[in-house]
């Protein structure tokens, strides 16, 4: 299958640790969430996410919480543009809706949407997380057990809250709060502040073990706080086939893995690898809109490192082989082409097999 990428991590990869959690995508639109919530229950799956893409990523996830069991996030809601007053109040309602299933995944974007598309204020984006993180978790703690509403930061000040706007406590907590990441002082931050990581998929194991980590214990040690205060899903592209026919389309992977390393922000992966000089290639293409060459310039050494791909056996290993060993969850992505449900519903079954092995 070609060069996977996969860094040893030693003989102890696994042990210990509970069975990885295994979420796809729940739906593009709330018109087909409930249908397609139920379909992934039955597949198995342990989790489904929502993103910011042409529809609101909140509405799929109110659909679907009522008629499923499974974990629910927004992977990712972009924070800026949102007061964190009412990001803490539709996680609030989505983990009481969902039995307390919900968490909040947020994230930042770049500066050209966050500007152009959104409108909103853009400046030093770590910063800018690190304090919507502590101000939303600020407001569902004084909703949740009265502890003071006093927080006050450069881009954000929230320290009034009247009893007409107090909701009380949620029966089911308070929802964990998430962030995006790929860079290490993204990746360190919210290792210093919040409840969980989402690393971004546009990742390789070298730049997970060489960068993603080591910046993640950073934030861990600055804070006081160990691995197990935090939950880490890792987010994979995912080609997935069982046939000839199936895995050819799944090479529609290349379309988006093209588009991600046309990105500046994720240049410092592709530099890991000694292939940074593609970016600005690739950055040239996307700005004449020419996605067919883009897809091209991903031979298979750059598929099979920065993506998994074949049959659900093969992807299933890989990713275990990769991430098993720091992942808490696995977050799978099938861009660009679609797989059916019993594909999905194998690599549920392959997973859970690699994954207990390695803990056996």
């Amino acid at each position: 299958m070609g060069n996977s990428g996969t860094v040893e991590t030693g003989d102890d990869v696994g042990a210990g640790r509970a069975p990885v959690k295994l979420d796809v995508q729940l739906s593009n639109s709330v018109i087909d969430a409930v249908d397609r919530a139920r379909a992934l229950q039955e597949i198995g799956v342990d989790g489904a996410f929502s993103f910011e893409n042409a529809h609101d990523l909140f509405l799929p996830l109110a659909a679907a919480a009522p008629v499923c069991s499974l974990d629910l996030y927004t992977n990712v809601a972009i924070a800026f543009p949102r007061s964190p007053m009412h990001l803490a109040q539709t996680a609030y309602d989505l983990h009481q809706l969902s039995g307390g299933r919900f968490s909040l995944g947020l994230g930042s974007q770049v500066r050209a949407h966050v500007e152009k598309r959104y409108g909103s204020r853009w400046d030093k984006p770590v910063a800018q997380m690190r304090e919507w993180v502590v101000a939303t978790k600020a407001i569902l703690a004084h909703w949740q057990d009265g502890s003071p509403l006093a927080f006050q930061g450069e881009y954000t000040r929230h320290t009034l809250m009247t009893p007409a706007f107090d909701p009380g406590p949620n029966p089911h907590g308070i929802p964990k709060v998430l962030v995006g990441a790929l860079g290490p002082r993204m990746n360190e931050m919210a290792a210093e502040v919040a409840d969980g990581i989402l690393v971004m998929p546009f990742n390789s194991a070298r730049h997970m073990t060489e960068r993603t980590i080591p910046a993640i214990e950073r934030g861990l040690d600055a804070a006081g706080r160990d691995r197990r205060d935090i939950e880490i899903t890792v987010e994979v592209i995912v080609g997935l086939g069982r046939t000839e026919e199936e895995l050819a389309a799944a090479r529609a992977i290349t379309g988006i893995l093209g588009f991600y390393g046309s990105t500046p922000a994720y240049k410092a992966v592709l530099d890991v690898h000694g292939w940074g000089g593609l970016q600005p290639e690739l950055n040239r293409l996307s700005k004449a809109g020419d996605w067919l060459t883009m897809a091209t310039l991903v031979d298979d050494e750059i598929l099979h490192t920065l993506a998994v791909y074949g049959d659900p056996r093969h992807c299933a290993e890989e990713i275990v082989a990769r991430y098993g060993g720091w992942a808490d969850r696995i977050c799978a992505y099938f861009p660009g082409y679609q797989v059916a449900d019993e594909a999905i519903a194998e690599f549920v079954g392959e997973l859970r097999r690699a994954d207990s092995s390695t803990r056996a």
